[in-house]
């Protein structure tokens, strides 16, 4: 047999094999009957006990499918009265033979009812019977009160609790499974934004290699050469940062995007002012500020038509300034990159600026964290 602790359908498949061992406390309405001198008495009273038990561990399979769940839906409702009426049915077939000793049955009936119900329903229904259960042996000559009011109370509240219990871990596991969904969606979403950051730039300095390829093979051949060995290894690069990016694995360097940003400016014939050294910016900025040149760089090479670029550097802020067509472009700079730029500043309790510089042609990228 599966632990329930390793087996959520345990409780389904098993546990009426836990509500047949409480069972036991029908064997005092039982010994009662087998008591019994009315031989009718006593046969209808004993088939009452057998089918009882078989109907009660029924309900409880049939509970079983929704015990976790806060919701019981109409139809299951209907069914639990149906089998609770069948039980009280039985429970009075045995009245004439064991007497005061089936109230036995009503703890039973008062469980099943806790936990299959709803509360508005179930509360009512075990202080009806509680009641029951102490009036009887008041109001019946010859009956004796073992208690039966307060063992259907007990076990009314214990099975209330057993349900509050299992309705919190229903909750706690809808909650983990969100949790978790949104977690899958929110990495989903990162690699896709990451993966359309590094194609960006890498196709972006591609296109660009490839072109100048072109127009050198008639000129000279030995830099086209050169220029088609780097468009190798741009490709080669791209598929490695790709398949480290799906594997959780990608790193980028702000020294690194910035020799890159040199290189990709170079091969788009655009002049560039450029940071001598990252040193000075804080570990805990590098990785956005590294973004912030690749995304702005890109969209240089890609759309701006400029002919000179500055990347300004410091330890709380990156701005990238260019003398393009600014706004001007195809899509004003204004694409899926600088989105997620905006989301990874944010992140960080950074902003960012896009937008065209105040007073001259271009365009200007700026991402500013606090201190």
């Amino acid at each position: 047999m599966v632990a329930p602790a390793t087996d959520p359908d345990w409780g389904r498949r098993y546990g009426w094999l836990f509500a047949a061992v409480w069972l036991f406390y029908l064997g005092e309405p039982v010994n009662a009957l087998t008591k019994q001198p009315d031989l009718t008495w006593r046969t209808v009273g004993l088939v009452a006990v057998a089918l009882f038990a078989v109907s009660y561990l029924f309900m409880v399979r049939l509970a079983s499918t929704v015990r976790r769940s806060p919701i019981r839906s109409g139809a299951f409702v209907a069914r639990a009265l149906f089998g609770i009426g069948v039980m009280l049915g039985l429970f009075a077939l045995q009245i004439p033979g064991a007497g005061a000793h089936a109230l036995s049955c009503l703890v039973y009936i008062a469980a099943f009812g806790m936990v299959a119900l709803p509360l508005q329903m179930a509360i009512p229904l075990a202080v009806l019977l509680t009641a029951l259960a102490e009036a009887l042996p008041a109001a019946v000559p010859g009956w004796r009160d073992n208690g039966y009011g307060l063992a259907v109370l007990l076990g009314s509240l214990a099975t209330w609790g057993i349900r509050l219990a299992s309705e919190r871990q229903y909750r706690l596991l809808a909650a983990q499974k969100e949790i978790s969904d949104l977690a899958v969606q929110n990495e989903r979403a990162r690699i896709a934004n990451d993966l359309h950051d590094i194609l960006g730039h890498s196709l972006t300095v591609v296109t660009v290699k490839a072109e100048l390829a072109q127009r050198l093979l008639d000129v000279d051949l030995g830099r086209a050469r050169k220029e088609l060995a780097d468009l190798e290894g741009l490709a080669r690069d791209a598929l490695a940062d790709v398949r480290s990016t799906a594997m959780g694995m990608r790193g980028i360097s702000l020294p690194g995007e910035i020799a890159a940003a040199r290189e990709a400016l170079a091969a788009a014939n655009v002049e560039a002012t450029l940071p001598g050294a990252a040193d000075e910016v804080p570990s805990r900025n590098r990785e956005l500020f590294a973004w912030t040149i690749r995304e702005a760089v890109t969209n240089v090479v890609r759309h701006s038509k400029a002919k000179h670029v500055e990347v300004v550097l410091a330890p709380e802020s990156v701005e990238i300034l260019d003398d393009g067509v600014g706004a001007a472009s195809p899509d004003g700079h204004n694409g899926q990159g600088l989105a997620g730029l905006r989301r990874r500043a944010e992140a960080l309790g950074g902003q960012l600026t896009a937008g065209c510089r105040d007073g001259q042609p271009g365009f200007r990228v700026r991402v500013e964290v606090p201190a």
